[in-house]
């Protein structure tokens, strides 16, 4: 009989596979398209077309919702021993960020799955970023968002050039899993920082206009074509490294003394 614990670890593997999917398309059909990115939504229009594209979104959407879920452990049980001072408590708000991100992208996944979805991402984030800003001190709670994304973008940067990210990788993953995931976290370095930068800009200016997604940071490389193709290529190869992150990632256990890794190879 499966229990609890293994149960929470097959869900967060399917997770890791559906960010995997979702990260390998965006940078293939960013390649594809030569200059234009329509993020996520681009990705699950892709899935919704191809045969049994329905079954792959529903699960797609409950992975995310289960990647969502183990992020959200961070922030509420300490669940990778991440502890209570600065840095910890850093590193457990940014994931705090990542299930926020997930949960939308799996509702996302779920509303092309059921017929209803739409690659209207721009105007979505525009009147989000246009709510906040109509209300007192909205300003400030997007520059602090802004700031935010800055501060990921660091973070990712600094996995990418420090492969810390390896320590919680089971050993027995190939050797070439790092080189993935160091391109892929640099790549996604420059487009936190772009999607920072969008927030500081649209809170200084009190305009939502301003503001990009995930594909129209992206798209807004394409006049440097190379380094376009070199963050496409970091999304597709951080795509694969999830995949391969869904077999090796060491998942915490789910057990009955509270939720606590028990790091093993």
């Amino acid at each position: 009989m499966v229990d609890k614990s293994e149960k929470f670890r097959w869900l967060v593997r399917l997770g890791f596979a559906a960010r995997g999917v979702v990260y390998a398309l965006i940078g293939y059909l960013a390649l594809s398209s030569k200059g234009h990115s329509d993020g996520p939504s681009g990705s699950f229009s892709y899935l919704q077309k191809v045969p049994g594209g329905t079954v792959l979104l529903y699960a797609a959407a409950l992975g995310l919702l289960g990647y969502g879920l183990y992020r959200l452990c961070s922030p509420l049980f300490d669940i990778e021993n991440y502890g209570s001072d600065k840095t910890g408590i850093a590193h457990r708000a940014g994931h705090a960020g990542s299930a926020f991100a997930h949960f939308v992208l799996a509702y996302t996944a779920f509303q092309f799955a059921s017929g209803s979805g739409s690659s209207g991402g721009s105007d979505t984030a525009e009147q989000a970023a246009g709510t906040v800003l109509s209300v007192s001190f909205g300003g400030f709670l997007v520059g602090l968002l802004g700031i935010a994304f800055f501060l990921a973008g660091l973070a990712q940067a600094k996995k990418g050039i420090t492969a810390s990210f390896m320590q919680r990788i089971s050993n027995r993953a190939p050797d070439f899993v790092e080189w993935l995931g160091r391109a892929g976290f640099l790549a996604r370095a420059v487009v936190f920082v772009i999607i920072g930068w969008s927030l500081v800009q649209s809170a200084w200016a009190s305009s939502s206009a301003q503001v990009k997604t995930l594909g129209e940071a992206i798209s807004s490389l394409a006049d440097n074509g190379s380094l376009y193709t070199l963050v496409a290529v970091g999304f597709l190869l951080f795509g694969i490294f999830s995949m391969f992150m869904a077999r090796y990632r060491i998942i915490p256990d789910l057990g009955s003394q509270g939720l606590k890794p028990s790091f093993r190879n």
